[in-house]
């Protein structure tokens, strides 16, 4: 049943007032729904702050939006790599030191269906490392930040929660055993989630103010397969992107941007496109399946990651 929180036409850029004072933090913003998300708050005067990877390709990002919005758009990069955590904490490190207040962090970056068992520079299954365990250090160390201004976190998510084992595989979290690229990267986006739905629990036990949103982009034409995935998923992903079941990377940024703005949703709930598949259509309140806010999972979660990063989050 589709969400008409928002009218017929579902919740759109148009429902935005001026963001001017507003200051939002984007992982992975130089391409993609995240360079998407950081346009559409760009051109309502907001501040921006990308978190990317490339320096090469976050400057041109950066020049792209200034000749776009003009030379005093304020929008400015700070190089990590959610791959290796101490890039991460270096970044975080640069934020703290530079950007005075964080009205939402929108954790948008992720790397999918890689063909091969990878780890990252830590030692993580490279998709588990990127979009989990990157992601967890990164709002660890900005959550302060974030609470001064009763601000927000959105994790941006996927559908791609529900392709995998539907739990957490502790036992064996690198995939040792039997690595393909769609469990690994399902368990992924899944422990992004548990992780936001435990948090949501976490500031309401510690009287905090931040506000934890999930949403997914739905089936979006992003550069997210074309850079991580194998040969064979980026031609048939190319083939389906020609159908009316894909949508622009700019709708793949509304529900980031509707999560981190607007007043009046769930926490406990998964933004995204409600129309066929939940892949396409107006965007508001879709599907979430109870698995993925399983709380003996979410908790011994949250400790396996404190353990695996080295991270302790403190309220």
């Amino acid at each position: 049943m589709a969400d008409t929180q928002f009218g017929p036409k579902g919740w759109t850029p148009d429902c935005l007032g001026d963001l001017k004072g507003k200051t939002y933090v984007i992982t992975g913003a130089n391409a993609g729904a995240g360079y998407q998300a950081a346009r559409i708050l760009l051109s309502k005067k907001a501040s921006v702050v990308m978190l990317n990877r490339s320096a090469q390709k976050s400057t041109a990002a950066v020049n792209e939006l200034k000749q776009e919005f003009g030379a005093e758009a304020d929008v400015s990069f700070i190089r990590m790599d959610l791959a290796e955590l101490a890039t991460v904490r270096e970044a975080a490190a640069a934020v703290l030191n530079n950007v005075p207040k964080i009205d939402a962090l929108i954790c948008n970056a992720a790397i999918a269906q890689v063909p091969t068992q990878k780890f990252t520079k830590d030692g993580f299954e490279s998709q588990l490392g990127t979009n989990h365990y990157g992601h967890f250090v990164l709002c660890g160390m900005l959550f302060d930040r974030i609470e001064e201004s009763a601000g927000r976190i959105v994790v941006v998510a996927s559908l791609g929660y529900k392709l995998g084992i539907k739990t957490i595989q502790f036992d064996d979290m690198n995939w040792d055993k039997n690595y393909s690229a769609n469990p690994a990267y399902s368990q992924s986006k899944l422990a992004q989630m548990m992780f936001a739905y435990e948090l949501q629990d976490r500031v309401e036990a510690a009287n905090k103010t931040v506000e934890v949103f999930v949403c997914h982009p739905g089936s979006s034409a992003t550069s997210l397969i074309s850079t991580s995935g194998g040969l064979a998923t980026r031609i048939a992903f190319y083939l389906m992107s020609l159908s009316p079941m894909v949508q622009s990377a700019e709708k793949g940024a509304f529900p980031e941007v509707m999560c981190a703005t607007e007043d009046g949703l769930d926490q406990r709930a998964l933004y995204g496109p409600t129309g066929r598949m939940e892949w396409v259509g107006p965007v508001g309140k879709g599907t979430l399946e109870p698995y993925a806010y399983d709380k003996a999972v979410m908790v011994k979660l949250w400790d396996r990651s404190e353990k695996e990063t080295g991270f302790k989050w403190s309220f």
